[in-house]
Order: C-alpha cells, then sequence, then structure tokens
C-alpha cells in the first residue's frame, strides 16, 4: 500500500510538472481561468444581489427572518441535480452552471449581511441618529463598518462554496479545474484525477487566504479583535 501511495504521488507530482500539461486548451492555465470566470461571475452577481438586499433588511429590520429562511432552503436543493436540469433546459453553458452556484452562494452573503447589520450596537445607532445623521448616512458610517467583518465573512464562505463546488461544472461538459477530475476518473488514470483535486484545493486556500488578507485592509483593527475574541 505504501509503494502504491507513493508511486501516485508521483504521479501526480510528475502531472502537476509537466509543462504539456500547462498550455493549450486543456492546460492547467486555460482550465483555471474557465475556474475563475465560473466563479468570479457567480459571486460578482451574487454580491450584487445579497449584499444591498441584506444591507436593507438588516438596516429596516424587516424580511430578515423570511429570507434567511427562503435563503437556507435554498441551500438544500442539490445543485448536481440543478446543474443538469439547466443543461438540458438551457443548453450547456455558463448560465447553466452559474444559476446553480447562485443558489449556493446567495444565501451566505445574504444572511451574513442582514445579521451584521442587524446586530450593529443600538447604542451607536442611537447615538448616530442623535446628532443628526440622516438613515443613509447612519447605515453607511456607522452600520457598515462595524458589519464589515460578517459581510466578508459572508463573502470569503460564498467564495470558497462556489470554487470547490464549480468542478462539478465539467459533470455536463463544461470547463473548468473539475474537468481534470472527471476526465481522469472516466479514464483510470489517477494522475490527472489526482492532479486535478490538487489544484481545487490549491486554488481554495489561495481564494481563502486572498479574503482573509482582504479583511485586514477594510475592517478596523478593533472590529478585527472583538470579533476574533467573541
Amino acid at each position: 500500500m505504501i509503494v502504491a501511495s507513493s508511486a501516485s504521488i508521483g504521479g501526480i507530482f510528475s502531472y502537476l510538472t509537466t509543462a504539456a500539461n500547462w498550455s493549450g486548451p486543456s492546460g492547467f492555465l486555460h482550465r483555471l481561468l474557465q475556474h475563475v470566470g465560473y466563479s468570479g461571475v457567480t459571486l460578482l452577481i451574487a454580491a450584487c444581489i445579497s449584499v444591498p438586499l441584506g444591507l436593507l433588511t438588516g438596516h429596516t429590520r424587516r424580511g430578515g427572518n423570511l429570507l434567511t429562511i427562503a435563503g437556507n432552503a435554498s441551500r438544500a436543493l442539490p445543485t448536481l441535480g440543478l446543474l443538469t436540469i439547466f443543461a438540458v433546459t438551457i443548453g450547456v453553458g455558463i448560465d447553466a452552471a452559474i444559476i446553480p452556484l447562485l443558489l449556493l452562494a446567495v444565501p451566505a452573503i445574504l444572511v451574513n449581511t442582514d445579521v451584521g447589520v442587524r446586530n450593529v450596537n443600538p447604542t451607536s445607532v442611537d447615538a448616530a441618529y442623535a446628532v443628526g445623521m440622516t438613515p443613509l448616512q447612519v447605515l453607511w458610517h456607522v452600520e457598515i463598518p462595524m458589519a464589515l467583518p460578517l459581510i466578508v465573512l459572508g463573502l470569503r464562505t460564498a467564495a470558497l462554496q462556489v470554487v470547490s463546488t464549480a468542478t462539478i461544472a465539467a459533470y455536463v461538459g463544461l470547463g473548468g479545474l473539475g474537468r481534470y477530475i472527471i476526465d481522469g476518473q472516466g479514464s483510470g488514470n489517477f494522475a490527472e484525477l489526482g492532479a486535478g483535486a490538487v489544484a481545487v484545493a490549491s486554488f481554495a486556500i489561495v481564494t481563502d487566504l486572498t479574503f482573509r488578507l482582504a479583511q485586514t485592509l477594510v475592517v478596523s483593527p478593533g472590529l478585527r479583535a472583538r470579533t476574533s475574541t467573541a
């Protein structure tokens, strides 16, 4: 078993370090760009929908519970099944991949944004109104800055879920890093399969580190410290 495992690791390393596997339409760079495309477009659309809606429900304290229930319910939908249905009904394309991924990404961002704004210290909000701020100013200058830790956490969680789940786009003939996993499994090429798994895992780690860095840049140190000890 140890010899077989070593051979498998060696095969994966060899596949990853072979220059020919990094160029052309089936190379890692092209597949990575496809994967980034699916994930990036999905996350951008999800953020454009969820952040404003979460800010609205959190600020007004209305509708948040209903949206949370609906969002969490959408997570129970089978992503692979939805992907197959959309591929059959609207054809194989980026739309067929993005719509199911949106149902996965929207709840994480929406719920965290709503909860982040809703849980801002009422004393801070009352003080802002007391000095003459308008509701929009309170939202922009008080609630959003104090809710940023949870908002960024929601974006990070959604990004990791999308990056990991986007691999199933290969099941319906689309590209991305999942292509190596599907093709490797189908042909019995475990070096290719393992290399695809390593590539997806590495991309997920880089994504996580990127959002952690973004959090240190946009969230004040005081709020980061309070969030980490909460």
